[in-house]
């Protein structure tokens, strides 16, 4: 396919499908669950809805494996997971 001189073609992601999703959200917990436990938190570039969906669920699965509150929160580029007490803007209420 030609392009038009100095363009590049648009860069399309293709989905994860369910077996994908799956097998990287246990990878993916693993890797989260060193970080929280060697530097108290992880951040990487989530880029799309369906990557923020994804580490949400990491997040999820890393608290279940740690047996600590964890969360995630994003700014439309970045994700931080981090354990529920240091999470920015977050205080306990009495």
């Amino acid at each position: 396919m030609t392009h038009p001189s100095g363009t590049q073609p648009a860069f399309r992601r293709t989905p994860l499908n369910a077996e994908e999703r799956a097998r990287g959200e246990i990878a993916f917990s693993q890797l989260v669950v060193e970080h929280l436990t060697t530097q108290g938190r992880f951040r990487i570039t989530a880029d799309s809805p369906e990557m923020t969906d994804l580490w949400q669920a990491v997040a999820r699965r890393a608290g279940e494996t740690l047996r600590r509150p964890v969360v995630s929160y994003a700014n439309g580029r970045d994700i931080v997971i981090t354990f529920a007490q240091e999470a920015p803007g977050l205080t306990s209420q009495a």
